[in-house]
């Protein structure tokens, strides 16, 4: 592998920000697609890919999100062409016969429920997150949240129980003016060991 130059590695990470306000610019459903069809290229165990997303691009569909949210991330979430909700798949291993190359784990997972959950949940956590970098790949702003109310999303678009809401993103065009300055990370020493 050849590692990415400045400028990639700048559109990713390097200058790439918490967007908390958007410009009115529309996200076509195509770009959501490449998007996904990137982020669904990210490393999963087993290949279990057990992340979904609903895209609410409409501001019909936003408002029945808004009763979910914390104060904080009501006008972002209204200003946003798109939020993303990310959800787990609890039942995601019905697809493995199709994505994993061995018979049996259909049946693993279907057989384990403690390690079906764990599973879902680190790998769904896991899509998320190439989705973000997958989104800045693209070219787009991304503000993820976790001020909502789980258990309201959950009932108003996941009444099945199949899905499990993790986060959600807002997706579009960020607006400069209303980026936070950059808060500290942690240093190398403070986050890391070398054994």
């Amino acid at each position: 592998m050849t590692p990415l130059d400045t400028q990639a590695l700048d559109t990713i990470f390097t200058k790439a920000r918490t967007a908390n306000g958007f410009i009115d610019k529309p996200v076509p459903e195509a770009l959501l697609r490449q998007v996904y069809e990137l982020a669904a290229l990210g490393p999963t165990s087993m290949n279990c890919q057990p992340t979904r997303y609903v895209f609410l691009n409409t501001p019909a569909a936003r408002e029945r999100l808004l009763p979910a949210m914390l104060p904080g991330n009501l006008d972002k979430t209204r200003s946003a062409p798109v939020t993303v909700i990310v959800a787990t798949d609890t039942k995601f291993y019905e697809h493995m016969p199709k994505v994993w190359h061995r018979e049996g784990a259909k049946e693993m997972f279907e057989g384990n429920a403690g390690m079906a959950s764990a599973t879902a949940t680190r790998n769904g956590t896991l899509g998320g997150a190439y989705f973000i970098i997958a989104a800045r790949a693209l070219g787009l702003d991304c503000g993820p949240m976790s001020g909502f109310d789980i258990a309201k999303v959950d009932a108003e678009f996941f009444p099945d129980g199949r899905y499990k809401t993790n986060f959600l993103i807002n997706l579009g065009y960020g607006d400069d003016k209303l980026l936070f300055n950059r808060n500290p990370r942690l240093g190398f020493d403070e986050a890391c060991q070398v054994l």
